[in-house]
């Protein structure tokens, strides 16, 4: 064998060996997928708990940071469907009064990966009982925040005719034949 033909086997193999090595030490300081989702959770519920701290302490700064600017709030009144802006001007005089709402995390799911997740949580509050909160979170350059938020009562099945019959007597609507 050559002396060229020896330096060119020797320096593919301290290439090869170099590039493992590299790869090796990426993998290293990289967090790998398990890891990934734990932290997340861990910041996601963060704010979600914050989220509900907030409103029963009329923080209204703190409770609104916690949205994107174009998320949309559902509440449990047919016609509560607002902007960050319309809910703003909603929860601004109850908060400046000190008052808020309060709900208890009963229990929460997570689901998803990456920039978008989805949540859904049973609450529970002291005047309507369990409710159940849905939304979407998103990873934005200011960490995650709510871009979609659903409160809706829980009615157990045996009530459910009962109440939707009282629903619709409040809307004036008629019950179908």
């Amino acid at each position: 064998m050559t002396i060229y033909k020896s330096l060119m086997i020797k320096n593919r193999y301290a290439s090869a060996v170099a590039a493992l090595a590299l790869f090796l030490l990426m993998g290293l300081s990289l967090p790998t997928a398990a890891e990934e989702p734990a932290t997340d959770r861990v910041v996601i519920n963060a704010l979600l708990d914050g989220l509900h701290d907030d409103a029963a302490q009329a923080r209204f700064a703190d409770y609104f940071a916690r949205y994107t600017a174009d998320a949309v709030f559902l509440g449990t009144d047919r016609n509560e469907r607002w902007t960050i802006p319309e809910f703003k001007a909603y929860a601004k005089p109850v908060f400046d009064e000190g008052r808020g709402w309060t709900y208890h995390v009963v229990e929460r799911h997570l689901e998803g990966t990456g920039s978008i997740r989805w949540f859904d949580e049973v609450l529970h509050n002291d005047k309507l009982g369990h409710c159940r909160g849905t939304g979407v979170v998103l990873s934005t350059p200011e960490g995650w925040r709510i871009a979609h938020y659903a409160l809706t009562m829980l009615i157990p099945n045996s009530i459910a005719a009962e109440v939707g019959g009282q629903t619709q007597a409040a809307e004036g609507v008629s019950a179908a034949p």
